[in-house]
């Protein structure tokens, strides 16, 4: 009987299973990642360019004085509570020959005391700029106090000084106009406009509820 004598030296190669080469990042799928972070990128920068222009907008706003202290200062340190003035077609018709265009709003509230209104309100005095805060104390048809509260245009600020608003105090209207003269202020001539026309305006507001 014959024997098959293994060798003890060969012993059976185990099955290997090819394992595929590993895929490589074909161009279409570079491209793609390329683009997914250009426009994460894109998206970034516009935050941060977003971020940057409302910082830099609050950051040329000057404040004058805070509505409720020009209140308590010219109607009292208990200040009325606040009435509102409808704006009605009428009104607005009156009211837009001083504006200059309709008022944005259909109604304003006002402040009254002691024959005086107080009156807060916004204008703006060069196209594409954010609008100033302004307020007014009328009497008897005349301006007793002028205050530019906020403003927020980047140049012109001196409206809201007191040797420019002392020429608006005192004054009533004469048709379309003040009837005292204000002084121009070289490179703000807008916003000079702008004061005077809120000056006229608040006179009007003021007809309105007397």
């Amino acid at each position: 009987m014959q024997k098959n004598i293994k060798n003890r030296g060969e012993q059976s190669s185990p099955t290997v299973t090819a394992r595929p080469p590993p895929r490589r990042l074909a161009v279409i799928d570079l491209l793609g990642i390329a683009a997914l972070c250009v426009g994460m990128a894109i998206v970034l920068l516009d935050y941060i360019t977003n971020v940057a222009q409302a910082e830099e907008k609050f950051e040329f706003y000057i404040y004058f004085q805070e509505p409720d202290a020009f209140l308590a200062q010219h109607l009292g340190p208990d200040t009325p509570p606040p009435q509102v003035l409808n704006i009605d077609s009428a009104a607005q018709e009156r009211i837009r020959a001083v504006y200059g265009r309709p008022f944005p709003k259909p109604r304003l509230y006002y402040w009254a005391a002691d024959g005086k209104t107080a009156w807060i309100f916004d204008d703006i005095g060069k196209e594409g700029y954010q609008p100033t805060t302004s307020g007014f104390v009328v009497e008897d048809g005349q301006i007793v106090a002028a205050r530019v509260l906020t403003y927020r245009e980047s140049r012109g600020e001196e409206v809201g000084e007191g040797f420019f608003l002392e020429q608006i105090e005192g004054a009533r209207a004469e048709g379309q106009a003040l009837d005292q003269p204000v002084d121009n202020i070289s490179g703000a001539t807008e916003s000079v406009e702008m004061m005077k026309r809120m000056a006229l305006t608040a006179i009007v507001f003021d007809s309105l509820v007397n």
